[in-house]
């Protein structure tokens, strides 16, 4: 038996605006609320509503056999509710199908595991108290912020009580083994399921030019590439951004149709199933223990903790977050909000297709601009 695993991530930080040295101490609107509500609404619009309706209707046309799993941030959450709700209710619905597994994490997708684990532990807390409240569930496997993950992690992600967790199917720590298996942290139960790689990806990122003389990928060819790659008795992580499908992908490049699509084309191989990370862990065997000596993510072509570390800037701001705490509540909602990773990518300052990618996603013209932004705004944060 051959099992595929489909894991979307949903995620949308709060922006910070441009905050210049001379507002600190005058104003504390630190968010640009116009522009996080102009990208919910377009996001919501072109992705998470059309690409819902398809997988809900896969679901329907299936009879419940193909399940899916989606990590969904608290950041994501709350601005669904202020700026798009037929999106979180969408969300309800696949949730009401019981075909859809929602996976564990920190509430305000941080990078808090990194340097504050009283921190990272509260905030996992928090999401999923949001989880219970909004879908019912409580979560059982973890997935880290951007698939960040070491052995350390994964002892913290033990400590907590979940069963399993998802990382990246990096080469240098598989060695010898293959993505296509479940794995232990060593001396532990936490049962690791690894991302295949190369096939995520070409979903993820050559969907539009992965196909013969650069044409769109086919159902055909990509189930043809699942074959190959696939031997009996593997697991197949097809793990990747939700916002993949309308978003980054235009609609019309037909890929919320193949997302539609692709599971039912899977289950109608002899033998091969679509499952839930928790289904998945009941009826796969452990292949043995894999040691992560380094962290590891799923960003950028390294795999690493450059996207967010790699500078100086990032690294000074990344300790200034952490170098105190607030003491009210609703300071301390802010002060998450500035903990979000997506603040320090926008700080990357790498060149090539790594750096083309960040420049996509970032609302800043510059590293240096982001950077600057973000400490006048810890600043203020720090002072208040």
């Amino acid at each position: 038996m051959t099992s595929v695993c489909f894991y979307f991530q949903v995620h949308q930080p709060y922006r910070i605006r441009r905050y210049s040295f001379f507002e600190k101490g005058v104003s504390s609107r630190y968010f640009d609320e116009k522009l996080n509500r102009e990208v919910m609404s377009r996001v919501a619009e072109r992705c998470y509503i059309p690409a819902n309706r398809a997988l809900l209707r896969a679901i329907q046309r299936t009879e419940g056999r193909i399940r899916v799993a989606f990590s969904i941030t608290g950041t994501a959450l709350s601005q669904m509710r202020d700026y798009a709700p037929e999106a979180l209710e969408s969300f309800r619905e696949l949730a009401r199908t019981g075909c859809v597994e929602f996976l564990g994490e920190t509430y305000h997708h941080s990078l808090a595991a990194l340097r504050n684990e009283g921190e990272f532990r509260r905030q996992v807390e928090m999401h999923c108290d949001l989880l219970r409240s909004e879908f019912g569930v409580t979560p059982t496997i973890f997935r880290n912020t951007e698939l960040i993950y070491s052995d350390r992690i994964g002892e913290l992600i033990a400590g907590l009580g979940y069963s399993g967790v998802l990382a990246e199917g990096v080469p240098d720590v598989l060695g010898w083994r293959t993505a296509h298996s479940t794995y232990n942290l060593p001396g532990s139960s936490l049962r690791i399921i690894p991302k295949s790689s190369t096939l995520s990806d070409d979903i993820a990122f050559r969907f539009q030019s992965g196909g013969p003389s650069g044409a769109p990928l086919t159902i055909d060819r990509f189930v043809n590439r699942l074959r190959a790659a696939a031997v009996d008795d593997s697991v197949v992580g097809l793990f990747m951004d939700y916002e993949t499908f309308g978003e980054h992908h235009s609609a019309e490049s037909g890929i919320l149709e193949f997302l539609g699509a692709l599971p039912e084309a899977i289950i109608r191989i002899p033998g091969w199933e679509v499952l839930s990370p928790t289904q998945l862990l009941q009826r796969s065997s452990s292949q043995g223990d894999l040691s992560y000596p380094r962290e590891t993510s799923w960003a950028d072509e390294a795999r690493d903790l450059s996207a967010w570390l790699g500078n100086s800037m990032q690294r000074g701001a990344l300790d200034k977050v952490y170098a105190f705490v607030p003491k009210t509540e609703a300071l301390k909602e802010v002060w998450r909000r500035l903990q979000t990773s997506d603040h320090f990518y926008y700080m990357s300052t790498k060149t090539g297709p790594d750096g083309e990618v960040h420049s996509y996603f970032s609302p800043f013209e510059s590293p240096y601009e982001a950077f600057i932004s973000y400490v006048n705004v810890l600043s203020d944060l720090a002072a208040r």
